[in-house]
């Protein structure tokens, strides 16, 4: 390290952090993502289910499976079809319930997203640990900026 660097370090981070670009983003994005996955392989769920488990439960009133299915795909950008089968999957686990027209999430799925979220807390609030508050909402502010710019031009590519 040269003496204009920094001398302390905290554990796991880089001498001299990158510029925020999409590869960073990505970078983040997967390697927060692997602990959930990690997390979610012991409840035998996938990263998608989890999505769509997530967005019936806090979704606030009863959804439809297409607003559902809008719902999931704004998040992961994901094919209708495979959205679909995602749902099925989740109902044919006993997780969400068809009322109606309506799909619910079952107090097993709701139990599911409590014990998966009482899991990664302590792995979350380690990797989040130390960030000071102006970075944080410094990076909230960009990535909201970059996810209202990438949504722009990916309707822009598929209208």
């Amino acid at each position: 390290m040269s003496e204009t660097q920094t001398t302390h370090i905290t554990a796991g981070t880089p001498a001299s952090a990158p510029g925020a670009d999409s590869r960073a983003l990505g970078l983040a994005h997967y390697a927060a993502r692997g602990v959930l996955e990690h997390v979610l392989a012991r409840h035998g769920v996938t990263f998608q289910q989890q999505i769509a488990l997530r967005a019936a439960v806090t979704a606030g009133t009863a959804q439809t499976p297409d607003q559902l299915v809008g719902s999931i795909r704004s998040s992961l950008k994901a094919d209708p079809a495979e959205v679909r089968a995602t749902l099925d999957e989740l109902l044919h686990r006993g997780l969400l319930v068809t009322d109606g027209p309506h799909l619910l999430p079952t107090d097993a799925g709701r139990e599911l997203l409590a014990a998966v979220a009482a899991e990664t807390a302590p792995l979350s609030a380690r990797v989040w640990d130390g960030i000071p508050a102006e970075d944080l909402a410094a990076a909230g502010r960009v990535l909201a900026l970059v996810t209202a710019r990438a949504n722009a031009e990916l309707a822009a590519l598929t209208a």
